[in-house]
Order: C-alpha cells, then structure tokens, then sequence
C-alpha cells in the first residue's frame, strides 16, 4: 500500500517523463502513472515471494547433501532453522499475496532460478547464517531478526538482482528503494498474531490518495508556466539550465501543493519534498529547494494566495 510520500515519488517519476518526451498527451501520463504505480505493487509481491523461494532452494539444497554419497555428518544431519523460519512461513502462507502473484502470474523464479541460486550462494558466505543455523531452536524474535539482516544485507544490495530487475521492466529500478524500504519496515513489525498487513493487493489506502495522485500530477502539468514563473522570480541570477531536472520539478509539485491542495499543512509538504530530494537529487538540492519553498511560503501568506483552510495548516 502506498504512502503519501511514495505518491510523490512515483508522479516525480512520471513528470520527469512527461518533461523528457515530446509528447504532450496528459491522458498518455496519467495512464502511465496508474500503469506504474500497479508495477511498484508487482515488484513488492515478486521481492516478498523471493523469500519464500530461497528458503524453498535452501531445503532443496538440504535434501540434496542428505543423499550424497560422501556426505558428512552435518550434511546428513543439518539444521533446519532456515527452513523452517517463522516468519518466511508466514509469508508463504499469506492467501493475499499467493492469490496477488497467480492473478499477475508472476512466476519470474521460477523462470529465472539462477537469481536465488546467486543468493543463496551468497547467504552461505555469511558468518552470522552459519551462527543461525546452530541454534536450531528460534523463538519468532531471532527468526525475524535473521530475516532482516538476510533482506538488508544479502537481498537489497545484491548487484546481480538489481541489474535482473533493471532489466526485467522500465520503472522497477527507481521503484526499488521504495518498495525496500516498505518491506524492511513490514518485517520490523511482522507479528505471528496480525498478518493481515503482510501483503495488501490495494495500491492506496484510500480513494483520497488515488485522487490525490492524479491531481498533482494534473495540477503541475497544466499550471506550468504559472509555476515555472514563482520559482523564476526566486531565482533571477540563475541559468535554468544550471539548476537540476529533478529539482525544478520538486519546486513546482511543492508549489503546486501550497496553491491548489488545501488540506496539506505548508510544513508536511516542505519536509515531504526535502526528504525525496535527498534521495533522488543531488547532495545540496535539500538546501536549494528548502530555501525556494520557504521564500514563497512568505510571499504567498504576506499576498493572501495560500488556499489552506483548518487549524495548523500553515
């Protein structure tokens, strides 16, 4: 389920298209932004069902040393604290998301196996998953920590991964931190008692935030000019093109917030923006961005332009 903060992201994304292409067509984005933003969801089951298939290779890998001719003790007799973990059960048994990944028919591990193969290569080469498999009594605490460090440090940051889902589709790899992020902080709250936030098949949390994406993205796209000229006059002794793509169109969805959404607070919106800069621009675009927004905050209030309405949101 998106956030707010994800909605900005993925129509930053989808401007940052608009802007790059000659095709004018607001229909065209708006269909992109939808198209995208089911993808992001797509991603998340596929990751989340990765689990679930290295804990299945892992068993795989165990029964296979149990029969080999020349098997040692340990392999004739293994742990099975991986898997058997808790927590990647509980994703296995998850209906939401096994009914999720069959609808979209997103079988890609099975159908690129070699991945999980690269994984559990490389979850081996780790000394705290031989320290794991040692213990073979977890309570759901350990096996829970063991499955973030596992996402964390094996998962994410693997190369390999991320060049298969560069490649596998367009919007995937800008996706990735965000859809990372959401489950690292899924994991962190997993319980045996509450697994209904396991995997939801809803994109938003609501009809407010679908709605709420479509119309930023309207709004920036229609009011170009409009908002391309607030943020001229808050840097005259600027080249445009000294200032970044990204930034210029943070400038104008922040803009476009103050002036036309109003039941954000001025402050959700500013920190919404600084924080997605420091992601997706360059080191010192927080600064440059929080200085504009905060300079046309002022003007706007001093000139009564700002259409906010309800305590504390200015």
């Amino acid at each position: 389920m998106l956030t707010r903060r994800h909605i900005r992201v993925k129509v930053l994304q989808s401007l940052y298209a608009f802007y790059l292409s000659d095709d004018s067509s607001l229909d065209k984005q708006e269909k992109f932004l939808k198209h995208s933003i089911v993808q992001m969801l797509e991603l998340h089951a596929l990751l989340l069902q990765l689990l679930v298939d290295l804990r299945d290779h892992a068993d795989n890998y165990m029964k296979k040393s149990q029969v080999k001719h020349l098997a040692t003790e340990q392999e004739k007799n293994p742990s099975r604290s991986f898997v058997d973990n808790k927590v990647i059960d509980l994703l296995a048994k998850n209906e939401s998301l096994s009914q999720f990944l069959q609808n979209k028919k997103l079988d890609n591990w099975k159908n690129d196996n070699e991945y999980i193969a690269i994984l559990f290569n490389e979850l081996k080469e780790q000394d705290w998953y031989d320290e794991y498999l040692e213990n073979k009594n977890h309570n759901f605490k350990e096996d829970q920590d063991f499955v973030l460090r596992l996402y964390r440090e094996v998962i994410a940051p693997n190369e390999k991964l991320y060049e298969y889902i560069e490649d596998t589709r367009l919007t995937w790899i800008d996706d990735f931190p965000l859809v990372n992020m959401s489950i690292v902080k899924m994991l962190s709250k997993i319980s045996e008692s509450n697994t209904s936030y396991i995997f939801s098949p809803d994109v938003y949390k609501n009809e407010e935030d679908e709605q709420f994406s479509i119309d930023l993205l309207q709004k920036v796209i229609l009011n170009d000019d409009k908002l391309s000229a607030q943020i001229d006059d808050k840097t005259p002794n600027w080249d445009k093109d000294r200032i970044a793509e990204i930034d210029m169109i943070l400038l104008k969805m922040g803009i476009a917030e103050f002036l036309y959404f109003s039941s954000i607070p001025i402050k959700v919106t500013i920190n919404e923006y600084l924080e997605v800069s420091k992601e997706y621009s360059t080191p010192k675009s927080s600064l440059f961005i929080n200085g504009i927004l905060d300079k046309l905050v002022k003007e706007f209030i001093a000139d009564n332009k700002l259409n906010k309405s309800g305590r504390g949101l200015r």
